[in-house]
């Protein structure tokens, strides 16, 4: 009944999307299968892709070949550009995503990729021989083979859903949970865990008064994620900004002997920088009030999301609060919000590559790592999609460093730390986030995947060589033009800069703060004159490298000496345990992750700058 595949995908979500897409645009015959082909690319939680850190995996997804962030500027509601005030390292985009056509799109594009087939069911275990998988077996008992699998199951693993003292199975609301394939890969030997996400309720709103609430608009401008030729969002939706109060607080507290999260009924462990409304007022039993954003989830819909809200108190309870905060007095609940609980299994189990230590060609992605955000889950799709193809043509796996990509951070740390509480990126986790910016990740990223023989990138290719010699042409004309002192005079008077008394080059000026390329231009026509003939964002980009230059060859000086280290390999098959010198804790450590190089050694937690000079006298380093 089925051929064989190249790649099999288990899930239909952020994580199993871009996975299928990926193996297919490298040449892969991929099956997608998933429980209901209604609900591909839905967006679970909140209705908004991007965000601090999340924004720039965003954008590395798209500079990687993935579809996010296209899919995201077809179907976005609202744009921010975030913490505008702050360094380019921290400028991080954010979209307000209309839920039904993201979804849409999603299966639009994949619909349209001749080497994605689509399979409805439920898996319910691997075909296992010899060490390696080689197919799936459905709960109808069909068995599909396949080269290599990526498992993607989000929170479907054995899903309980908990709505204060009811809880029943389920995946998410409405959809029943998947059962069979944890049991299966810890009788395999896997080491299995429980973690625990929740969701807000969702309000009509019809039913809300926002004068009573703060508005937040969009950027005035405008923007887009994909480095490729989507349209840039021309009319926007506004969110708004309402606070819980005292009495608030008082009313979830009623609930609480009823709440699954305080009563011990739920065993796993939550996001830490996501926490429900219950855990916050817990926590932070200081605080007189907490913020709330009002989303909208689409064009077509009077749906509100409540970022920040979510709860998995008694249906009763959250409508009683609810209907205590400003704006919300008369409001009408769609559902009630939930938790659920699900199977992981802890991530220092897998590769760099994201294919498992036990089984040959079987790969993990998305929230089965123990990761919780779309953006987190895209992006191990997308590596995990490119490794399956590449595992299956018996090619060596595409690993991104630390300095690279936060894709590389991110990956690196679940390998190599492991986590116990869902995984969350920041910019903070990122130590070379000076190199790692939302602008420059077509540069970083584009021509290695386009090595790889990814089709769709040549005109990407071309973008970004266009984009190179325009930041390199934009700098060489600052280094050598000058400028005199009276063009420049009310400019640097509104900068609060000291005046100039002599010529001076245009690149020392734009050195100085508060001083930008818009506002030069403004003053001196030629320079407008000269910049016209490129995009806005090439500007940006010769901006940003003349300004932090300094900054970004330390960054860079730090990876050399780094890269020394993720140059000396380690064999796969090395004994650890003949290293009678190195630590107890180091030879478990290191003989269960099986680190790929000496610098993957040194990111293991336990393992000592000690122990990392002892490897390296034993390779003759």
């Amino acid at each position: 009944m089925f051929p064989e595949y190249d790649v099999i995908v288990v899930g239909a979500g952020h994580a199993g999307c871009e996975a299928a897409v990926a193996a297919a645009n490298l040449g892969s015959k991929v099956l997608l299968v998933t429980m209901n082909m209604q609900t591909i690319a839905q967006m679970s939680c909140n209705p908004a892709m991007g965000g601090v850190a999340k924004g720039q995996i965003v954008r590395e997804i798209d500079a990687l070949g993935g579809y996010s962030g296209i899919v995201t500027d077809h179907t976005m509601v609202q744009f921010r550009m975030l913490n505008r005030s702050k360094g380019p390292a921290m400028w991080s985009p954010r979209a307000q995503s209309d839920r039904m056509r993201f979804a849409l799109k999603w299966r639009q594009m994949l619909e349209e990729h001749p080497n994605i087939d689509f399979w409805q069911e439920m898996v319910g275990g691997l075909i296992v021989k010899d060490g390696a998988v080689c197919g799936v077996r459905t709960a109808m008992g069909l068995e599909i083979p396949g080269k290599a699998v990526v498992l993607t199951n989000g929170t479907f693993l054995n899903g309980i859903i908990h709505i204060g003292e009811k809880q029943f199975g389920g995946g998410r609301a409405g959809e029943k949970a998947a059962k069979g394939i944890t049991e299966q890969l810890i009788e395999l030997g896997f080491e299995a865990g429980r973690m625990k996400t929740g969701t807000p309720p969702r309000l009509d709103g019809r039913s809300l008064d926002y004068s009573k609430m703060e508005i937040q608009e969009g950027d005035a401008e405008g923007g887009k994620f994909s480095y490729s030729d989507t349209p840039k969002i021309e009319k926007q939706l506004p969110c708004h900004i309402t606070y819980t109060n005292q009495q608030v607080h008082d009313m979830l507290r009623t609930g609480f002997d009823r709440s699954p999260m305080f009563n011990g009924r739920i065993q796993g462990r939550g996001p830490r920088y996501c926490p429900s409304i219950e855990d916050k007022i817990d926590r932070f039993a200081d605080r007189d009030r907490h913020q709330l954003f009002i989303e909208p989830e689409g064009w077509d819909t009077c749906e509100i999301y409540i970022n920040g809200f979510s709860s998995s108190l008694p249906e009763d309870v959250q409508y009683k609060a609810l209907r205590m905060i400003p704006g919300l007095e008369h409001a009408k609940m769609f559902r009630p919000g939930y938790a659920i609980e699900y199977d992981y299994f802890p991530p220092n189990q897998l590769k760099l590559s994201l294919e498992t230590h036990l089984v040959k060609n079987l790969f993990f992605a998305g929230q089965i790592n123990g990761t919780t955000g779309y953006e987190e889950a895209g992006c191990q799709g997308l590596m995990a999609g490119i490794n399956a193809h590449l595992a299956m043509a018996e090619k060596e796996p595409f690993i991104l460093k630390r300095s690279e990509a936060y894709i590389g951070v991110l990956i690196d740390d679940l390998v190599n730390k492991g986590t116990e509480e869902p995984y969350r990126m920041f910019t903070s986790r990122a130590e070379y986030r000076i190199l790692l910016r939302q602008d420059n990740a077509d540069l970083r990223l584009t021509p290695l995947v386009h090595e790889l023989g990814m089709v769709g990138l040549e005109e990407r290719m071309v973008l970004v060589r266009a984009k190179q010699e325009a930041a390199a042409a934009i700098e060489k004309y600052f280094l050598e033009t000058s400028v005199d002192p009276e063009q420049l005079q009310s400019l640097l008077e509104r900068a609060d800069s000291a005046t100039l008394k002599q010529k001076v080059k245009l690149h020392t000026v734009l050195l100085r703060p508060n001083v930008n390329i818009p506002d030069l231009r403004v003053a001196l026509p030629e320079l407008d004159q000269f910049l016209v003939q490129y995009p806005v964002e090439f500007a940006e980009q010769a901006e940003i490298n003349m300004k932090y230059e300094g900054y970004i060859r330390k960054e860079q000086e730090m990876v050399n000496k780094m890269n020394r280290l993720e140059e000396v390999r380690i064999f796969d098959d090395f004994d650890y345990r003949q290293l009678g010198s190195l630590s107890k804790e180091a030879r478990e450590k290191l003989s269960k992750v099986r680190p790929r190089t000496i610098g993957q050694a040194s990111r293991i937690s336990g393992v000592s700058p000690a122990d990392i000079s002892i490897l390296l006298v034993h390779m003759g380093r």
